[in-house]
């Protein structure tokens, strides 16, 4: 039910509005007292958030609605209006046909772990707490939590002198972003501002390919960089003066770097390049590693010694500042690095990057295919690694296969240092998805 970001899936029929009033349910039933609530632009985000707070106050909790916001604002959310969880009804990246519940805790991180497990037993089991007709919960509305985060960063970032930036909402949440840096003193054009759930200008997971626009934007501009982010402004990616698409790790590897010191370590899903603990080698800190998904990331900078958590999809955690991916937030940071060093094109050069290659194979049966690559590696391969997915490790290089936890999907990435090696293990690994795939087809199909 739940993946690496909550629930998310086609509206209808994996995500429902009886699915929606069950998590209220369960949240109350579980004793949250008070749960923040807000969603993205997707059409069918009110329908959801209705059917969600029903639940929430049928078991007894009281609902603060935020409306239409963006994730990271939720999250912070819990914390500023003294609540015990936060709720977004989102699908993120995802096209707009689908939705999504993501979950928040206590501490403004994403519910992951035993939190998650207790509520899924809670959903298997139909197991609700209601009230009396005189015990359910009330229900208000906030209309200032935009402006508290936008206050909330331009507290913390400093973009001295300012920079002049092109920010591509991508018909999401995240015009916020805008407000933020405009308030920091820099010039700001926006692309795709308008809020539609449809996401009409440009799929919404802000990819090299998907952000083109922004590119050529950039490109003809005097411009010092642009910025994207995705449906719920979680993510953000970003894109040189000159129109370069920065890759998710050289951008992990220049905020990790940012952040750390020696003896310190950054947070990164196992997918990641080794080009972050390159960067990270040269000032005495180094990687600790988790399951993919900014919820497991985050739960490990809890650790004292963790200072920066991140992956290359986007999501940048700075934990003294908050426990959530916030893309606004690492806008700013991003203004505040480049002001610092003079250029994003020359950080980004100065950044070792590693070959590497992420591909996607589509799959309704994307478990039983890497359960299946599973079994076929065990004997093929001495080093092998199952913390998330399959991984197989190479004196030289590593592939990784992994259910998406968000999409029908097989993720497959592949790296070396060399960039033939790096294509023959890539295609290694694909080969060993398709030759599961059919197997799985072949067994599941009827004689």
């Amino acid at each position: 039910m739940f993946g690496t970001s909550g629930i998310r899936g086609e509206f209808g029929t994996d995500v429902t509005a009886g699915l929606a009033l069950c998590v209220g349910r369960a949240l109350a039933s579980d004793g949250r007292g008070r749960v923040v609530v807000g969603r993205d632009p997707r059409d069918t985000g009110p329908l959801l958030v209705d059917a969600l707070t029903a639940g929430l106050r049928e078991c007894g909790a009281d609902v603060v609605r935020l409306g239409e916001v963006p994730t990271p604002t939720v999250a912070r959310s819990v914390e500023w209006y003294d609540a015990d969880a936060g709720v977004t009804v989102t699908a993120s990246h995802n096209p707009p046909e689908d939705n999504g519940i993501k979950l928040w805790s206590a501490d403004g991180s994403a519910v992951v772990g035993d939190e998650q497990d207790d509520i899924v037993e809670r959903l298997k089991r139909d197991d609700y707490d209601t009230k009396r007709w005189d015990e359910i919960g009330n229900t208000r509305t906030e209309s200032n939590a935009r402006r508290r985060h936008v206050d909330a960063i331009v507290d913390a970032v400093t973009v001295d002198p300012p920079l002049s930036v092109v920010v591509d909402v991508g018909n999401g949440s995240g015009r916020l972003t805008s407000d933020v840096l405009r308030q920091l003193g820099c010039e700001v054009e926006t692309m795709n501002a308008l809020p539609d759930g449809e996401f009409p200008s440009r799929p919404s997971e802000p990819t090299a390919q998907n952000c083109e626009g922004l590119q050529r934007v950039v490109a003809e501009s005097d411009a010092d960089m642009g910025v994207a982010h995705d449906g719920d402004a979680d993510r953000m990616m970003a894109v040189t003066e000159t129109g370069r698409f920065v890759p998710g790790d050289v951008l992990l590897a220049l905020f990790a770097r940012q952040q750390a010191v020696p003896r310190a370590r950054v947070a990164v899903p196992i997918d990641v390049s080794m080009a972050v603990q390159d960067e990270l080698s040269q000032v005495g800190a180094e990687t600790t590693y988790t399951k993919v998904g900014d919820g497991h990331v985050a739960a490990r900078t809890t650790e004292h010694d963790v200072v920066f958590g991140g992956e290359p999809s986007g999501a940048w955690i700075w934990p003294t500042v908050t426990r959530c991916p916030d893309g606004p937030l690492a806008a700013a940071k991003l203004a505040a690095l480049v002001t610092n060093h003079g250029s994003l094109d020359a950080l980004v050069d100065d950044v070792h990057q590693v070959p590497i290659r992420r591909e996607n194979i589509r799959t309704d049966a994307k478990r039983e295919v890497v359960e299946r690559v599973r079994a076929m590696v065990a004997d093929r391969y001495e080093n092998v690694t199952t913390v998330d997915g399959v991984r197989v490790d190479h004196d030289d290089g590593w592939f990784l296969v992994r259910a998406s936890g968000t999409e029908p999907l097989v993720r497959v990435t592949a790296e070396a240092r060399d960039g033939d090696r790096m294509e023959s293990l890539l295609d290694s690994a694909l080969d060993l998805v398709t030759t599961a795939a059919d197997t799985v087809d072949a067994e599941t199909s009827p004689a």
